[in-house]
């Protein structure tokens, strides 16, 4: 698993979820909030799982990962609704969805380091 894609993959979300505020698109907010649905996730509890497990960073990377895609699937689900206007809000800084994707990037860089990776 290469963690500097998985950390470039979840910081693009915040693009991916402004352009569905922009085009009004409907998004998977399910398969968004889950956080063994991306490659990372599938890592997490596939592979890294047998490997890394003891790890500190990571138990610390899958609690952050899986904050992040609720906090993600929650702006999904507000986009959805058609709260346009709250969306764009839920993904300023200072916001839940900012702290959860700062955190994962953070927990991310702590697994790679940990595990030599």
């Amino acid at each position: 698993m290469d963690l500097s894609q998985a950390t470039q993959a979840h910081s693009e979300w915040k693009v991916k979820l402004r352009m569905a505020i922009t085009k009004k698109e409907s998004l998977d907010a399910n398969t968004i909030s889950a956080d063994n649905c991306c490659n990372l996730g599938k890592w997490l509890h596939g592979e890294a799982k047998g490997k890394y497990a003891s790890l500190r960073s990571y138990s610390e990377c899958v609690q952050r990962h899986a904050a992040f895609h609720r906090e993600a699937g929650a702006v999904a689900r507000v986009i959805n609704s058609g709260d346009f206007a709250k969306a764009t809000q839920m993904l300023d800084g200072g916001t839940a969805y900012s702290a959860a994707s700062s955190s994962v990037g953070a927990a991310i860089l702590g697994l790679k380091k940990e595990a030599a990776l």
